[in-house]
């Protein structure tokens, strides 16, 4: 995989993610986590990714704590694809 391509995916899966979110304060969060996926060199999108699941385990507690199964449902689907993109580029161990 191109560099490029590592760092265009990561981003768009980031902002599926910014569309699941239900509150401005995890908007901005993701909306950083993309900015950093989209300058930062590639050396760095290992942290990205691993902060970008953290960041939707606890997006997806929420979901499940207020109820929302739709956006919880929305949301695990990203962190699947956040988790195997990660793994694919080789930054993560698959469990």
């Amino acid at each position: 995989m191109t560099q490029q391509y590592l760092a265009g995916e990561l981003s768009q899966l980031l902002g599926r993610l910014g569309a699941a979110t239900t509150s401005e304060a995890a908007a901005r969060a993701v909306g950083l986590l993309r900015h950093e996926a989209e300058t930062q060199p590639i050396s760095a999108l290992t942290a990205v990714t691993v902060q970008a699941l953290a960041l939707t385990d606890r997006l997806c507690w929420e979901s499940l704590s207020l109820a929302d199964t739709s956006t919880f449902a929305r949301q695990a689907e990203i962190s699947a694809a956040l988790h195997e993109f990660g793994v694919c580029a080789g930054w993560l161990e698959d469990d």
